[in-house]
């Protein structure tokens, strides 16, 4: 079932929900380029996969990239919707939105917080935003406005983030990238974030989940992120690239679902 919210700023925002309404409430927060039509479904949660402005079926509003309060405003209205305490699961870039949503917002409304192959900061020498050669190699021509020239990027860097996905869950990843406009891919990276302070005071239960072969986001920001947030449980995926749900689905939804429901008793 899909839901249209209004987000910050009057943007529609939309929603992807699923699962039983008496099971544990998770938002799905996707990475940069992508919707939440990348997750698979968790049959024993009750699941919020938001498409993030600029993204899927979202609007595409003129402004409000660059400002951590806009994201922070969209995520609350999501949470809004779930009305009840949800675990945010944030995925490559979606560390950063949910790094936005804490630092404004606190966490009260966060019964635990998952990253998957997440970044949780912005800026050069930065440890929780560390990348590696596959993000890379794809910029600056990902970024571009001519589509010769992103469109071999963007495919290049969709088949390389998990090379052993098939063909045709990375064309689905290709098209759902190309659908987002250039000048929202670009002002995604056009910003300075420091997430340190934020995830060293989170007192909700946390499960960073970071592949071993991840090229995009470096496991470094993984542990990182793992080391500064009290208590919380880093679990590596060994041969695993940037999208653990995706290459090890099963594993994935079993440590999601449990987690999940560890925090909601």
């Amino acid at each position: 079932m899909a839901t249209t919210l209004l987000g910050a700023e009057g943007v529609r925002l939309s929603v992807r929900e699923s699962g039983p309404e008496t099971a544990p409430a998770v938002v799905l927060v996707h990475g940069w380029a992508q919707s939440g039509e990348v997750w698979p479904a968790y049959p024993a949660l009750r699941t919020y996969a938001v498409d993030l402005r600029g993204h899927g079926s979202s609007d595409v509003p003129d402004g409000g990239y660059r400002d951590p309060a806009v994201w922070a405003a969209d995520l609350a209205a999501v949470l809004d919707h779930v009305g009840r305490p949800a675990v945010l699961v944030g995925w490559s870039y979606g560390g950063v939105v949910i790094t936005d949503y804490l630092a404004r917002r606190g966490a009260d409304r966060v019964a635990g917080v998952v990253l998957v192959g997440a970044i949780t900061d912005l800026g050069r020498d930065r440890p929780g935003g560390a990348t590696g050669p596959v993000m890379r190699r794809a910029l600056p021509d990902a970024l571009s406005d001519d589509p010769d020239v992103a469109v071999p990027a963007l495919a290049r860097f969709c088949r390389d983030q998990a090379p052993a996905l098939p063909g045709e869950v990375v064309q689905r990843l290709l098209g759902t990238a190309l659908r987002v406009p250039p000048r929202v891919r670009r002002e995604l990276f056009r910003r300075d974030v420091d997430g340190s302070a934020v995830w060293k005071g989170l007192d909700r239960p946390t499960l960073v989940v970071h592949g071993t072969a991840d090229e995009v986001v470096d496991p470094v920001a993984g542990e990182h992120a793992a080391a500064l947030i009290p208590g919380a449980d880093l679990r590596r995926y060994e041969r695993t690239g940037h999208a653990p749900f995706l290459e090890r689905p099963e594993r994935f939804a079993a440590d999601l679902a449990g987690f999940a429901a560890e925090v909601a008793r």
